[in-house]
Formats: structure tokens, C-alpha cells, sequence
């Protein structure tokens, strides 16, 4: 036997709507009600994504000078005034892990300094989709240095948007090279002079 119930509004005790339907318009609580959903909340049969679950930043804690293709040394999260959001990446030499799948922004950028003569410097976030065998660019950032005298500065930006179909295949690497190689790549553990951030739009 099948029951249908019709209203518009259903109300608690005290006469306050609870839920209510009009013009096609369903509303449920009121004004400073607090709404609590058990299980999963669905449209149209799928799950409804709970905002940002996984936000993360790194950087190099350090300076170096030179090349690092990719940089693999004095890796650390941001801690300064932030943890992570989520489980957050896992980083081994230089080598980051995604820890669900899902819609992946990247931002990278750094802060160079050279006494000298640099006509570029080569800015690149490289993914691998084979479990880091065989690495490709997904974005590049570039710069350029002309001084002769004083110790000038700039920065490398590069940003990339990346659908992780497979956590286990799925790598990022970041990578820096320059004409003059003594191009100072700066690096510090109190405040970012260099970052890369992860953060999970949403599903894949």
C-alpha cells in the first residue's frame, strides 16, 4: 500500500515551518535554524561536494644556487600560519603524491636574485601520469635578469589545472633552470619566498 502525504508546509509544535514548498520552491528551516543532514546529500543522484577538502602549500626552506631539475632538496609544508586542509600531498625528493583523486590546481612560483647577467630562467611544473616514469610539462613560467652591478630580483610563476584520475600514477615535480648559473634561488622556513599550492576543486 502506498501513502502520499499533501502539504505545502509542514510545521514543529511551536508553529514554525519547518518545510515548505511554493512556486516550485522547496524551503527547509528558517532564518538562524541550524540544519543537520544525515547521510549523503545527492542532485539528481550524485553526491554534492562539501566545498574544499584538500588545500596544501610547500616550499623550499633554503637557498641554492643554480639549476634543479626537479628541486628535490629542503622541501617543507607551510607552517607558519597554516597547516593543511585534508590529508594534503605527500612529497619524497622533490616527488608529490596526490592524496584523492579529483580537480587539482597548482600555483608555483619563486623568488630569484643574481648579481650579473641572466637573460631567462626556465620555470616548470612537469607531471607524470605512469607513476613517474616518464615526466612531461604541464605549465611553464619564465623570467629574465640584466644587471651588471647590483644584485637585482624577479620571480617565476607558473600555474596548471589537472584532472587526478589515479592517485598511484599521478606525480608533480617542480623544476628550475636558468642561463647564468648563478642564479640564486631563494628559500625560507619563516615566510614564503617561494610556494606551491595544491588545491582540490572538486571531483574528477
Amino acid at each position: 500500500m502506498t501513502a502520499i502525504l499533501k502539504v505545502d508546509t509542514i510545521q514543529d509544535t511551536s508553529g514554525n515551518n519547518i518545510i515548505n514548498e511554493s512556486s516550485d520552491t522547496i524551503t527547509i528551516g528558517a532564518s538562524g535554524d541550524t540544519t543537520n543532514i544525515i547521510g549523503t546529500l545527492q542532485n539528481n543522484g550524485s553526491a554534492l561536494s562539501s566545498g574544499i577538502t584538500e588545500a596544501d602549500q610547500w616550499r623550499w626552506n633554503a637557498h641554492f644556487t643554480g639549476d634543479a631539475t626537479p628541486i628535490t632538496a629542503n622541501w617543507e609544508r607551510n607552517d607558519t600560519n597554516f597547516d593543511k586542509i585534508g590529508t594534503g600531498m605527500s612529497e619524497s625528493s622533490g616527488v608529490f603524491t596526490f592524496p584523492s583523486t579529483g580537480i587539482y590546481k597548482i600555483d608555483s612560483y619563486t623568488l630569484l636574485s643574481l648579481s650579473g647577467t641572466s637573460r631567462y630562467s626556465e620555470y616548470i611544473i612537469k607531471l607524470s601520469t605512469d607513476g613517474g616514469s616518464n615526466y612531461n610539462q604541464s605549465a611553464y613560467g619564465y623570467s629574465s635578469i640584466f644587471n651588471d652591478s647590483a644584485t637585482v630580483y624577479t620571480h617565476n610563476y607558473a600555474s596548471t589545472i589537472i584532472d587526478v584520475t589515479n592517485v598511484s600514477n599521478f606525480k608533480v615535480t617542480i623544476s628550475i633552470t636558468h642561463q647564468n648559473t648563478s642564479t640564486l634561488v631563494r628559500g625560507n622556513t619563516d615566510f614564503n619566498t617561494n610556494a606551491t599550492t595544491f588545491i582540490r576543486l572538486g571531483d574528477t
